[in-house]
């Protein structure tokens, strides 16, 4: 087992919320599939006759692929009434999926590590609530045994943007530095987003292929020290364009499909089709994704002037970092995409989740940002964080590349990060 990276300042135990168990659908194995039927569930064990405990999941037709049941509420069908799973109360842990086993964490191969992530879908996880990740290092050991692949330190490295290839040193050493950047707690957030963003995009544009080692440290310290010297801007107006790409993207983000949703076939996709063109619009009143958003005025959430809540420094810091340290943004653990590129959709969470934040509040008839709006709505947009397939489409990169090199990234950031409050659209 190659040795592990943990997530240094990120803290997790599970306290039965039941979340993902309603909120993921968990796609099993040929074997776990047997496995789960030969366990022979009765309606003593809590599950109705009619019900059955897997099912059959969209996939190429060559490939039969299977997924946990889920029952009209939405629930697994192995979610009983105390919030618990009915495969490990009866079999133990070891029985149930290992998709269920390893939630929240993720593992990527890193050369001779693997570094270790979590998924902020979980709200334990956003509230930094349990143990410390070192505390639970013997567990997580035992399960990257399991799923991290023999081979894995052959893997390559992500490229460093669209033009350099690159090794997995040059591509942690930049990740390091990156991240050095977001943390430095000396400056405000806003500054650091900012001038990360300005970083990012020089770095995107850059001919990088003959540097390495040394000059590839020497490039990120001017390219900082640069950036240092442009001051935060006050809000600039979004393009008409920027801010159709901004709002199709953060309606992606906010998006949650109950299993009611995925069998509903064509009509389920008439509704997508819908709001997309309501998003690309952005007049009117905002669709109904789901009962965690209310139809509200799509000029209520823009007008809504707010300062940061308290704590939401903390939160998108350590969002940030953790995503980082487990290089969770870029290569196999988001889509392929370069480290650059990554960067910049990592980036683009934060005004996403600051937007989604300020919907859930004026649906809530409030005029000021509450802690749990942002944590509530950072919980909406990583459950989609290199796991929808829809992220890594060509339609969705081309918007995080339009809006990065177009300079829309960085006034996203300012305009719902800073603390000048919202300006209107050009």
């Amino acid at each position: 087992m190659l040795p592990l990276t943990l997530p240094t300042i990120q803290n997790w135990s599970c306290h039965n919320c039941s979340g993902c168990c309603r909120q993921h659908l968990i796609e099993i194995t040929e074997a776990e599939r047997q496995r789960i039927v030969a366990q022979n569930w009765t309606e003593a064990d809590g599950i109705a006759a009619s019900q059955p405990v897997v099912e059959p999941h969209a996939g190429p037709f060559w490939k039969k692929r299977y997924r946990l049941a889920h029952r009209d509420d939405g629930a697994c069908v192995f979610l009983n009434e105390h919030g618990l799973c009915r495969i490990h109360a009866k079999f133990g842990e070891a029985a149930k999926p290992l998709a269920c086993r390893i939630y929240p964490y993720a593992f990527h191969p890193a050369g001779k590590r693997i570094t270790v992530s979590v998924r902020f879908s979980c709200p334990s996880v956003v509230k930094n609530l349990g143990k410390s990740c070192s505390q639970n290092k013997e567990e997580i050991k035992t399960l990257g045994k399991l799923v991290v692949p023999e081979g894995a330190e052959r893997m390559p490295a992500p490229r460093l943007n669209s033009s350099a290839m690159s090794n997995w040193d040059d591509v942690l050493r930049v990740a390091s530095a990156f991240k050095d950047l977001l943390t430095d707690i000396e400056t405000s957030l806003v500054e650091r987003l900012y001038r990360t963003s300005l970083i990012v995009t020089y770095f995107e544009q850059a001919e990088l292929r003959s540097f390495s080692g040394g000059r590839l440290e020497e490039l990120l310290e001017v390219l900082a020290s640069a950036a240092c010297r442009d001051d935060v801007p006050e809000p600039q107006p979004l393009t008409s364009l920027e801010a159709t790409h901004f709002r199709l993207l953060a309606g992606q983000y906010a998006r949650r499909e109950s299993v009611a949703d995925l069998k509903a076939g064509w009509w389920r996709r008439f509704k997508l089709l819908r709001s997309g063109l309501r998003f690309a619009a952005g007049s009117g009143m905002t669709p109904q994704l789901h009962e965690q958003l209310k139809p509200v005025p799509f000029n209520a959430i823009e007008q809504l002037s707010a300062p940061l809540p308290p704590g939401t420094d903390e939160l998108l810091t350590r969002y940030l970092q953790v995503k980082i340290e487990g290089l969770h943004f870029c290569g196999r653990a988001y889509y392929d995409v370069p480290l650059a590129e990554g960067l910049q959709s990592l980036l683009l969470i934060v005004p996403a989740v600051m937007w989604i934040a300020r919907w859930i509040a004026v649906g809530a008839g409030r005029h000021a940002l509450l802690l749990d709006d942002v944590q509530t709505a950072l919980a909406l947009a990583d459950h989609h964080h290199g796991y929808s397939e829809l992220f890594g489409t060509g339609g969705f990169r081309h918007r995080v590349r339009f809006l990065g090199e177009k300079g829309g990234l960085a006034k996203l950031l300012v305009r719902y990060v800073g603390s000048h409050g919202c300006q209107p659209h050009h």
